[in-house]
């Protein structure tokens, strides 16, 4: 049996072709399932958790990071003993597919239900964090990649700016120098369990699962969401100079090369800071205070690809 996940607000015009495609191919394949198409924010995460609580273990989703996102805090905020034989499958459509990207996914729907269908089966790991807000303690998870500093802020300005300008490569460009100029970094201090520590200013924090963030820009290069570990990177308050050099680098791929940019390899990374701090996780945008704690979940789900 296979819960299926749609966003219809994911790649409207050939949803319906898809759909009908993968009905035939399901029915032929004598494959039973069930389908719910989501109406509301975090709908998904309500329909994923009523799907594995229910005996559903095979979920497909038909949505970009944002309904995978939602969907994996459905998963892991269920009522269940255990994840590790949920497994998972993508037909991206949606705006932002970084993880996707990852296991080369193709937006070619026919090509995407093959996959699905036919794909090989691999454990993964997925990024929790606990946070605060309003004096609550919150868990949240992630499956790509968490981002602080100006990667927050692009994040919040990317949906501002797609509400006026529609979902085009361009505008994660443009949200990205604006944010530049809005940004003011933020004192607080890093550490990481490799006896790793860092205070001072932060103007970008990625912590990557997978390799891919932002439309398809190498943030952590060498992030696999297999080993177990995060990549991380962040940078200390830049000049101008920096920032135009950082922003070259981030679209060439080397951007861990940058002089002002620290690296860290780790399972777990702490961040305290003494005033509130947002963070994004698969491009969604969170309010929340420290402290935060980040941990990776080894093989915690079955992704197919």
């Amino acid at each position: 049996m296979w819960g299926i996940i749609v966003n219809p607000k994911s790649g409207k015009k050939k949803q319906k072709c898809l759909l009908n495609y993968l009905h035939k191919k399901l029915i032929d394949k004598q494959i039973q399932y069930k389908c719910k198409t989501t109406a509301y924010e975090k709908h998904a995460t309500e329909i994923a958790r009523s799907f594995v609580e229910n005996g559903i273990k095979n979920i497909l989703i038909i949505g970009g990071d944002g309904t995978t996102n939602e969907v994996i805090n459905g998963i892991f905020h269920a009522k269940i003993n255990n994840t590790k034989d949920i497994r998972i499958a993508i037909i991206p459509s949606g705006t932002g597919n970084d993880w996707g990207r990852y296991w080369n996914l193709t937006r070619n729907y026919k090509k995407a239900i093959d996959i699905f269908l036919h794909g090989k089966e691999t454990p993964i790991d997925i990024g929790k964090i606990n946070y605060t807000r309003n004096g609550e303690h919150y868990q949240h998870y992630f499956i790509n990649s968490i981002g602080f500093g100006i990667d927050c802020k692009v994040v919040q300005l990317t949906h501002k700016l797609k509400y006026y300008f529609g979902s085009h490569s361009w505008v994660y460009t443009l949200a990205l120098i604006a944010a530049v100029f809005k940004h003011q970094p933020q004192m607080l201090n890093i550490t990481a369990n490799n006896n790793y520590s860092f205070t001072g200013k932060l103007f970008t924090m990625n912590i990557g699962n997978g390799c891919y963030s932002g439309g398809g820009l190498r943030q952590n290069p060498d992030a696999k969401p297999t080993d177990g570990i995060f990549h991380a990177m962040f940078m200390q308050k830049p000049t101008f100079i920096d920032v135009a050099k950082g922003i070259s680098m981030l679209f060439k791929g080397n951007i861990t090369e940058h002089r002002l940019m620290h690296n860290i390899i780790s399972s777990q990374i702490n961040i305290n800071t003494a005033n509130p701090m947002p963070f994004e996780t698969d491009g969604i945008p969170i309010t929340a205070c420290g402290p935060y704690s980040i941990e990776t979940l080894p093989n915690a789900l079955i992704m197919t690809s």
